[in-house]
């Protein structure tokens, strides 16, 4: 039998799995960027809360201060890189081949001023542009899982069980991870249900959902009944989307006329018309060849592919 005062010392203590959180680990560039750059993007204060909102909004599990630091140290190796790339290109490349000063200076000033405005507005507006790219994905959803919201709210089922639920619906794409962070606000940091709703109406990248959640505590602190209040948002929302799609519709239908008389009928008629020229005689020879060269090969594909490209985005938007 082993002695109990054994264990009575400091010992190893197996705990199971979950039970310790998962820290957010920065990369090796980040932490490059953060021991190197993160002193001086303490002093941003004005562009820390700015980008603090941004953050929080997109999801990104990274402080402000650091993902600060790293814009700083990318900016600054892209300004490396575009010297680099100055030296080589305007200096070596052009001197060899005798390119004039004058395009060497303009190479080189290109690469040494532009590679770093475009590292430094890119990764600064990066957290902006993906939360505004998981709005539109709330607000394409949102609908949905009013339904599915205003369905458990018949069942009498409590308001922040129903955010448990909707949390585990992976379907309804970035409101089920919303719904998570209420989810965490109630069980792990001990936070009411009202509390969190708010937390999360602050912090939400889509005004229809930020509404959403005002309406519930709107109606929960006068004393309202949040049954007919889901029910009423979920025929709201059905309306709308099928306004929307219906709008989306019409608008296909649109491009699709307009790509018929743009990239089809017009760049055949113009073909013919630089055909006849041509024979008739009532033009150089040579650039008419160039024009039509420049017509089947440079027009008439850069249109067809925007035009797609255009089309299938709608289609796509549309059938999500």
């Amino acid at each position: 039998m082993s002695d109990p005062g054994a264990r009575l010392g400091p010992h190893p203590v197996r705990l199971i799995k979950g039970a310790v959180p998962e820290y957010i680990k920065l990369s090796q560039f980040q932490d490059l960027s953060w021991r190197t750059m993160g002193k001086y993007a303490k002093t941003k204060t004005a562009r820390l809360q700015q980008l603090d909102d941004s953050l929080l909004k997109a999801h990104m599990k990274i402080r402000p201060e650091e993902y600060l630091a790293y814009v700083m140290m990318a900016t600054l190796v892209a300004a490396i890189a575009g010297i680099a790339i100055a030296i080589v290109v305007g200096v070596l490349i052009f001197g060899i081949l005798g390119v004039s000063l004058l395009l060497r200076v303009l190479v080189a000033g290109l690469a040494i001023g532009l590679l770093p405005v475009m590292a430094y507005f890119m990764l600064l507006g990066g957290p902006g542009s993906r939360a505004k790219a998981r709005g539109r994905d709330i607000d394409k959803r949102i609908a949905a899982a009013m339904s599915f919201i205003s369905a458990m709210a018949s069942a009498d089922v409590n308001i922040d069980v129903i955010f448990k639920e909707l949390s585990r619906q992976k379907v309804y794409g970035e409101i089920h991870q919303e719904a998570a962070w209420i989810t965490r606000d109630t069980e792990l940091l001990g936070c009411d249900i009202l509390t969190a709703i708010k937390k999360a109406a602050r912090r939400s990248p889509s005004a229809k959902f930020q509404d959403f959640l005002q309406g519930v505590i709107t109606t929960s602190t006068s004393g309202g009944q949040l049954k007919p209040y889901f029910l009423l948002k979920a025929e709201e929302y059905q309306k709308e989307n099928k306004l929307a799609l219906k709008s989306q519709m019409e608008t296909l239908g649109m491009l699709a006329e307009s790509f018929v008389t743009v990239v089809v009928a017009f760049p055949l008629f113009l073909v013919l018309i630089l055909a006849i020229m041509a024979i008739v005689g009532g033009g150089d020879p040579g650039f008419m060849l160039l024009m039509l060269y420049v017509i089947v090969l440079g027009m008439i594909p850069v249109s067809q592919f925007g035009f797609i490209f255009v089309i299938w985005n709608m289609s796509k938007e549309a059938a999500m």
